[in-house]
């Protein structure tokens, strides 16, 4: 005899395979992604709310402290990539092999060592802020702002803001797509409502060290959420954060940091990438970093569309590579290639053509709004390209390829992208730093095409191999 939590499982058993394995393709692809993309954009606007709020005081000082803190956040990224991508990526390959213990065990580690990562994060940071402040390039003028706020981002809110994105991937990586979206948006929406209460001066005018608050109060709901969702749906999700599920095992382990190393150290790079350029560009003066701050707000909003939609489709690609299934595999690649790209050039010609509009959207400033104008159309060449490449590096880390996901990484940013800040900005001084990223990623592109190609032909010669024996 059943007991209702048996049957409850085994109904949900039934429900993921059917997705993974005979929902039509484009329907998996975007049950799976639409609700990421949607989460990623409420990221996107939540991080947009801090600079259009933080804009409406017309100081370039405050505005450049949410600029210069930017490369602290993004490191959030590598311990999100490390425990969050790994471990999703072996849940994933582990559901496709039927293996359901191994989907607990490792979603139970990855959430444990992201917790441990957090509070490491936030005492280090604490530890050495004066140093790290110089840095980032955060000089006498803005180091006090800059302080401000990363104060109730990361010495209080790193750990609320890890959590929250990493139960996020553990959660999706068994289909749960759309409730991993809507915690993550209960928290970005509820940091858009705080944001103008803390920022501005018919609220508490704090300022930039608000936008930090606000951030802070809503990562601590979002990881409520997962941890509510979590306890209503025990017995019916192999997603376990139960300290009785973490084992130090071996095979997880290794699995885990497989696909999580490569994707943290590709973050980390991202990180060295970023502060480089606002080096570069804080020579320049406030203005011009307030400008570029604007710029790459504007730019996330394309940027998170094809991440969310990368990341999206990560179960369904893990788990066919997993089963073997090379065409429904192959299938999903395509059919994802073509998607983003097209969605992405569209999106590209629209942020070159109002690209002043949408500066002048978060400043007054007419000096800022002509740096911003320039940056943003530079910065929008790069759109339809990475897209491609975000794709082809969230198929390596689906299928446990961390190795060819790393080698993307050290060529994006060590070979291309870096050396072309210093090439661009000695020919063109501060206007040639945004176009580095469409050198760099025109190159991927192709790259990551040549690759995913090869990579598809191979699971085809072992499926007729395995069909002819």
């Amino acid at each position: 005899m059943h007991t209702p939590k048996q049957t409850d499982a085994a109904g949900a058993d039934l429900q993921k395979i059917q997705l993974f394995e005979n929902t039509p393709i484009p329907r998996a692809v975007l049950t799976l992604a639409v609700p990421t993309i949607v989460s990623s954009l409420v990221m996107v606007f939540y991080n947009l709310a801090d600079t259009y709020f933080v804009g409406m005081l017309n100081d370039p000082v405050q505005n450049a402290a949410v600029t210069l803190a930017a490369p602290v956040l993004l490191a959030f990224n590598a311990v999100n990539n490390l425990f969050g991508v790994g471990a999703s990526s072996m849940m994933s390959r582990a559901l496709g092999r039927k293996d359901y213990e191994t989907v607990r065990r490792s979603s139970a580690l990855g959430f444990y060592c992201a917790l441990a990562s957090a509070l490491l994060f936030s005492l280090s940071f604490t530890a050495f802020r004066p140093f790290l402040l110089r840095l980032l390039g955060a000089d006498a003028s803005m180091e006090a702002e800059t302080a401000a706020y990363l104060r109730w981002t990361v010495t209080w809110g790193a750990v609320p803001s890890i959590l929250n994105v990493v139960m996020a991937y553990l959660v999706r990586a068994e289909g749960a797509s759309l409730h991993a979206s809507l915690g993550t948006m209960s928290g970005c929406l509820l940091n858009i409502a705080l944001d103008p209460v803390f920022i501005l001066p018919w609220g508490l005018h704090m300022g930039a060290a608000g936008a930090g608050l606000a951030t802070f109060l809503s990562n601590c709901v979002a990881c409520g959420y997962f941890f509510l969702l979590l306890f209503i749906k025990r017995g019916r999700t192999y997603v376990s954060v139960s300290p009785s599920r973490l084992r130090f095992e071996k095979k997880i382990l290794l699995g885990i940091c497989a696909v999580g190393v490569p994707a943290a150290i590709q973050n980390l790079l991202n990180v060295t990438g970023m502060t480089v350029l606002n080096n570069f560009t804080s020579a320049f003066g406030s203005d011009a970093v307030a400008a570029m701050g604007i710029a790459q707000r504007i730019h996330m909003v394309p940027t998170q569309v094809a991440f969310g939609f990368a990341q999206g489709v990560m179960p369904l690609e893990g788990y066919n590579y997993a089963s073997g299934d090379a065409g429904r595999f192959k299938r999903t690649v395509f059919f994802a290639f073509w998607i983003t790209a097209a969605s992405m050039l569209a999106v590209a010609l629209g942020c070159y053509t109002l690209a002043r509009p949408l500066s002048a959207l978060f400043i007054k400033n007419e000096t800022v709004i002509a740096y911003s104008t320039r940056f943003l159309r530079a910065f929008a060449l790069a759109i339809p390209v990475f897209s491609v490449d975000f794709l082809g590096v969230s198929i390596f880390q689906a299928c446990g390829l961390g190795r060819h996901a790393l080698l993307f990484a050290i060529l994006r940013k060590i070979v291309l992208e870096i050396p072309a800040l210093y090439v661009l900005n000695a020919l063109l001084p501060l206007y040639g730093l945004p176009y580095s990223q469409f050198v760099a990623e025109l190159v991927l592109a192709v790259a990551a095409v040549a690759v995913l190609w090869r990579l598809i032909r191979d699971m085809e010669q072992k499926s007729a191999a395995r069909q002819e024996a």
